[in-house]
Parts: structure tokens; sequence; C-alpha cells
């Protein structure tokens, strides 16, 4: 548990935690996710704490959440946008069979492969098709080949909170029917219930329109069905019906 100088604050480090009682958050990592946590995302997670931008990454709790979904659907052909150090690609690549794939696309190289070693280390490596840049213009050219069209079982989205609409207007043509789409931080620290002139962080601000913007065309698409969870900062699953 916490040691006495925390004052009860959870041991996550730049966790993203909506629970209200941080006893509670650290019950359920102790309890839940830590005994379960493969070792090599326990090495992942804490390699990327000690990055000066770790408030990025996906917490403990959201990476095994993420890690029993795709077993329950059988995932196989997946897509990740927005991979930071790796831990949610880490915790695809482990749940997916020996032939599974990931799409993984970030603009940030190095962050990937600050933890590429541990995902080699692990023997997932060989399930992840790696492109640095812009996502957006990769999705068109798929879309444009036409052969990808309801192609994937699973899309996983934690990148620009700015351009989270954009990517929904591609993916939902790339996902198949019954997949997942997952829309990380849909709760941005829970800033979506606070009264515009609450005091917020610069970057909180500012991406929070965006946000709010995203769940309320989710909850009018009647192409998908969605369910948001209270996981991490907030997720959003879409499960496309037509």
């Amino acid at each position: 548990m916490a040691e006495n100088g925390d004052q009860g604050r959870h041991q996550e480090v730049g966790h993203k935690s909506l629970l209200q009682s941080d006893a509670l958050y650290q019950y359920i990592l102790e309890t839940s996710v830590y005994p379960r946590e493969p070792e090599a995302m326990k090495e992942l997670r804490e390699l990327t704490a000690k990055h000066p931008w770790n408030i990025m990454t996906t917490s403990a709790d959201e990476g095994q959440f993420l890690n029993m979904l795709l077993k329950l659907i059988n995932a196989k052909n997946t897509m990740e946008i927005g991979v930071y150090t790796g831990y949610s690609l880490l915790a695809t690549a482990l749940a997916l069979p020996e032939d599974g794939k990931i799409l993984a696309m970030d603009i940030n190289r190095d962050n990937y492969e600050l933890g590429l070693p541990i995902i080699e280390k692990a023997g997932v490596a060989h399930k992840i098709d790696f492109k640095e840049g812009p996502a957006l213009p990769v999705l068109d050219q798929m879309i444009e080949d036409g052969k990808y069209h309801g192609t994937f079982d699973f899309i996983f989205v934690d990148a620009d909170k700015d351009n989270y609409i954009n990517y929904h207007k591609r993916l939902i043509e790339l996902v198949k029917v019954g997949g997942v789409i997952g829309y990380d931080n849909t709760l941005w620290n829970g800033s979506v219930v606070a009264p515009p002139d609450a005091p917020m962080r610069k970057y909180v601000r500012y991406y929070r329109d965006f946000v709010l913007e995203l769940n309320k065309a989710l909850a009018a698409d009647l192409r998908i069905e969605i369910c948001m969870l209270p996981v991490g900062d907030g997720i959003t699953l879409c499960r496309r019906v037509s």
C-alpha cells in the first residue's frame, strides 16, 4: 500500500483514475491488476513511469481491461492509433493469437523504441507493424485501396483528441460489423462535466471541447452501439452494427 508520506495517494505514476477514493483505486491495482500483470507489462510500466510524459501512458487497470476484452471478442486483426511507449500495444499483442496482427501508428518512433526491447523480449514484436507519422493519410490510403474495408476486429485510439472525429469517420469503414473501436480519454480528467469557467490545466481546457464533440457524435451515430466506461480516463467502446 502507499507509504505514510504519500497520504494515501496510489502508486501509479501519471495516473488518470476517475475514482474519488485513491485508496479504492490502489485496492483495485494491488488486488486485481498487479498480481496478474505479465512481467513484461510491469517492466514497461515502470520504464514509462520515469519518462517526463508519463501522463500519456495507458493506466495499468485499463491495460488489463483491454487484454481481456481482446480475448473475449477473439480479436486477430487490430489497429492502434497513438502508441507512446507501447503499454497498451503490449497488452494487445499479448492477447492476440500467434498469427495476430496490429497496425500501430504514432508520430514519435523514439517513444515506441523505448519500449520495443521489452516487447521483443516478450516475443510478440512480430505481431506489430509500426508506422511513424500522422495516421489520417494512412487511413485515407487504406480506404482508397478498398481491400481494408471491414477487416479490423478491434481498433484502439489514444492520440490527438482534436482529430478523434476525423478518425471515427474513417475507422467506421475499416472496422468489421461486430467489431469494436475503443476511444480513450472520453471523460478527459472529469472536465466533461466541469463548468466552462472552472480552473483547468491549459491542455485539458484546449482538448475538452473536442472530447465533448466526439461524445455527442458517438451517441448520435446509429451505426454503432456504445458503452462509456470510467476506466482510466474514460474509454468509450463502439461496436459497429451496420
